[in-house]
């Protein structure tokens, strides 16, 4: 009886040592786990350095916040502060469109703005120059040439229904002097009143009406200054 009773006792004492070292392994092992093992970093969750994203669209800004864009027109004899102002009398930046690159006839661009407005309405130098011509022809009827006080731009002014009676070719004008006012003369329409407005940096001195056309329209709109 005794040996029996001593079998019964050492296979207890040996299940309970299995059973505890069971625990603690499983313990162990939660522990473990918890505190050493890092999550597995998934090849989806890196971007791609060379990915080409579409950048995304700004939020618009409330409109208690945002800048105010100013009017760039000043009155004739305001000192030039290298803003350009809006060649006709009477039209905002909010009414400009730009039509730079809008199709012509003969495979031409635009190269310049329309600006309609009233017929007889004002047309204004955009900035301190000198008058250096005066054209007639079939596409722009009555125009202006003016090149920049810097000589550096010249700035076209077409479709008038006439020229201002004080200025003549070599006349200096300040920005803000009436110079003519809006027709539809030359291929303009007839009725279709408005001022066809371009500028030009100027290639070539002696022939200072031609040149490489840039799109005034950014810069009327947000009174922005000739590039340099």
């Amino acid at each position: 009886m005794q040996a029996g009773a001593r079998i019964k006792r050492g296979l207890l004492i040996a299940y309970l040592l299995v059973v505890h070292a069971l625990l603690i392994y499983l313990i162990g092992e939660r522990i473990l786990t918890r505190y050493t093992t890092f999550e597995t970093l998934r090849s989806w969750t890196v971007t791609d350095p060379t990915e080409k994203s579409q950048i995304p669209t700004p939020l618009p800004v409330p409109e208690k916040f945002a800048d105010q864009i100013p009017d760039p027109s000043l009155p004739a004899g305001t000192p030039d502060n290298g803003i350009l102002a809006i060649p006709v009398v009477g039209i905002r930046s909010e009414q400009l469109i730009d039509t730079f690159t809008s199709a012509r006839s003969e495979e031409r661009t635009h190269d310049a703005i329309d600006i309609a407005a009233p017929a007889g309405t004002p047309v204004i130098a955009a900035t301190d120059g000198e008058i250096i011509k005066f054209f007639d022809s079939e596409r722009g009827g009555i125009t202006i040439y003016q090149t920049t006080a810097d000589r550096r731009f010249v700035l076209y002014y077409a479709h008038l229904q006439r020229r201002a009676d004080e200025i003549t070719i070599g006349t200096a004008v300040r920005k803000g002097t009436t110079i003519g006012y809006v027709g539809d003369t030359g291929n303009a329409g007839t009725g279709n009143y408005h001022l066809h407005f371009s500028i030009a940096r100027i290639t070539d001195p002696k022939r200072a009406w031609e040149g490489e056309f840039i799109n005034p329209y950014p810069l009327l709109k947000y009174g922005l200054t000739l590039p340099q």
